[in-house]
Parts: C-alpha cells; sequence; structure tokens
C-alpha cells in the first residue's frame, strides 16, 4: 500500500513554495575511490549532498548508524558534521589509514573537481558537494535538519546527468556558469523534495510551512505576487483566521511578521530585476509593489545596504 504524502496543503500552494527554493551557492566535486579506502569529511557550515555514481561504499554521520550508499540513492547531512565515507571493502569502523597505507586529510566538498582517494583502479565512485538553499523570505531549506535525509531514485530520474551538468558548468569558464550552476542543483533538491513530499520520510515536516496550510496559502500569494496591495487583514480575511490567531501562526512559522516577510520577498524580487537590467529603477520599484521611487530606494538601501542603481551596477560587473 502506497504511504499516505505527509504534506496537507494544496497543490497548487505548494507549487507556489517549491517555486520560491533558491540556491545562493552550491560546489561539487567527483570524489572515486579504490576499494577500502576512506575519507573524512571535514565539518562545514552547509548541508552537504552525496550522490551515489558507481560501486557502493558508507557513509557515517557523527557516529550515526552507517548508510550504505548505492548508485543513485542520495543522501544530504546536516551542517556541522563530522562525516566519514568508506568504500566497501575496508575494514569497516577501523580508524586508521585509507587502503595503501596512506593517510587522507579531510576533504572539502567542491574544493576540487575530482578527488581519487586510495590506490589502484577505482570501485566506488559518487558526487559529493556542499550548498545553501532558501525559501520563502531567505529560510535555510535545510537549517533545523538533524539527521540526514535519504532517497533513492531510479535510473530514469537521470539525476546522475543533472549532477554531471551541474559539475561542468561549476568547471567551465562561460558566461552564467554560477546561475546555470545554481538551476540545476535547484533540480536536484526540487526531485528530491517531490520524492519525500510523498514518502514516509519525517524530515520533510520541518518544512515548517507544510504543517499549517492557511499559513502556507498565505505565504503562497505573497510570495507568487509580491506587489499586489497585501495588509495583514486581507491576508487573514482570505485564509479563514481571525487577525490575532493569523498573526501569532505566522510569526510561529517563520519568525517574524507577514508584513516583515513580505517586504523581504519584495526586496528579492527587485534584487533579482535589477541584475536582469532590463527594467528602469522607477519600474523595478513598481514591479516590487512601490508607487515611490523614493521609498523603494530607502527600503532597499536597508536591505542590501546599497542603492538600487548601484546594485545593478554591482551585478552587471560580477557576471
Amino acid at each position: 500500500m502506497a504511504c499516505e504524502p505527509l504534506w496537507r496543503i494544496s497543490r497548487a500552494d505548494l507549487d507556489k513554495l517549491m517555486g520560491t527554493i533558491e540556491v545562493e551557492s552550491a560546489r561539487l566535486s567527483e570524489c572515486r575511490f579504490a576499494a577500502g579506502a576512506r575519507l573524512g569529511i571535514e565539518r562545514v557550515d552547509r548541508p552537504t549532498i552525496h550522490y551515489g555514481l558507481t560501486g557502493s561504499g558508507k557513509i557515517i554521520v557523527d557516529g550515526e548508524v552507517a548508510i550504505e550508499l548505492v548508485p543513485h540513492m542520495l543522501v544530504v547531512t546536516p551542517p556541522n558534521k563530522s562525516i566519514e565515507i568508506v568504500a566497501n571493502g575496508s575494514s569497516f569502523g577501523c580508524p586508521g589509514p585509507v587502503a595503501g597505507g596512506i593517510q587522507k586529510s579531510t576533504f572539502v566538498p567542491g574544493s576540487v573537481t575530482r578527488y581519487e582517494i586510495g590506490e589502484g583502479e577505482p570501485s566506488f565512485s559518487l558526487v559529493c558537494g556542499c550548498f545553501r538553499a532558501v525559501y520563502g523570505p531567505g529560510l535555510g531549506l535545510f537549517a533545523s535538519l538533524a539527521s540526514p535525509v535519504v532517497e533513492t531514485f531510479d535510473a530514469y530520474d537521470q539525476l546522475d546527468q543533472v549532477m554531471s551538468y551541474a559539475m561542468a558548468e561549476l568547471t567551465a569558464r562561460e558566461i552564467g556558469r554560477g546561475p546555470m550552476a545554481s538551476a540545476l542543483f535547484k533540480l536536484v533538491l526540487l526531485t528530491l523534495l517531490r520524492r519525500s513530499l510523498t514518502s514516509s520520510n519525517a524530515w520533510v515536516e520541518r518544512f515548517s510551512l507544510l504543517n499549517d496550510p492557511p499559513i502556507a496559502r498565505a505565504f503562497a500569494e505573497m510570495a507568487s505576487s509580491p506587489a499586489a496591495d497585501f495588509s495583514v487583514q486581507t491576508l487573514c480575511r482570505s485564509v479563514g483566521l481571525s487577525r490575532s490567531a493569523f498573526m501569532a501562526r505566522f510569526t510561529a512559522a517563520f519568525g517574524e511578521s507577514a508584513m516583515s516577510v513580505l517586504r523581504r520577498l519584495r526586496m528579492r524580487h527587485a534584487a533579482s530585476l535589477l541584475a536582469a537590467n532590463a527594467l528602469s529603477v522607477e519600474q523595478v520599484a513598481l514591479q516590487a509593489g512601490y508607487q515611490s521611487r523614493s521609498s523603494f530606494t530607502r527600503t532597499f538601501r536597508q536591505h542590501y545596504g546599497t542603492d538600487p542603481s548601484d546594485y545593478r551596477s554591482e551585478a552587471k560587473n560580477a557576471s
């Protein structure tokens, strides 16, 4: 019997929520292990991702039960965790040197494109990396993750190809390689989230909005139309909650008020429009829900620490 999905909000609202996910940074490496080789992953302040390509091995996260990593399996580990990866065929669980008697230092995922571990022909390979993904007004998608996310995919999901494309973009010198790699990595995360939402994996409950359908609906409306004339009154009326209940539940989900979240959504939308360099500052202000350029500029400066015109110039130079 199929597992009941964990989410309780409408598909339309869920689509809008998933549309707010952004990958702000991502670095990837392909790691190739000789039989019995082991590698320590350095603690980083971001989640790490591991996707099995060939062969099999084990991932041990801060002493938890080992995860058997096989092709098409994807594992996301919480930030600031010690991780060890061991290719099958080792004296598993015993600390010390890798196969061949060579001690490997800890490795930062994404620091190099390809990393060889141990001596001899590779028997196990995976893509690993660290990333930062946010949703809504900038909430970390995996910020509250306490234990690893583990999902197994099929060959026809083609995540191995998407990972390869993302790595190729990250190592290329082409214009737009950063945004392209982030878009590809976002595809991986959306595929993971879609799979998890219809499985019995409890990690997705930490995607806090899924536990409160009215608040999810209100946020989805703001995220899809940030320039609209929203107020607390119109929002609570649209989802059938009293003002006090709406404000309390919204703050519980986001840690800030609805109007504060709306302001951040508008500023993120404005920043993306400025970076695209297709509209004037006045037009961007209108698209972000501001009738006054001066009011927009003041709010933008408070949020980003720079004027809209300067932000656009910096974004243009960075590209």
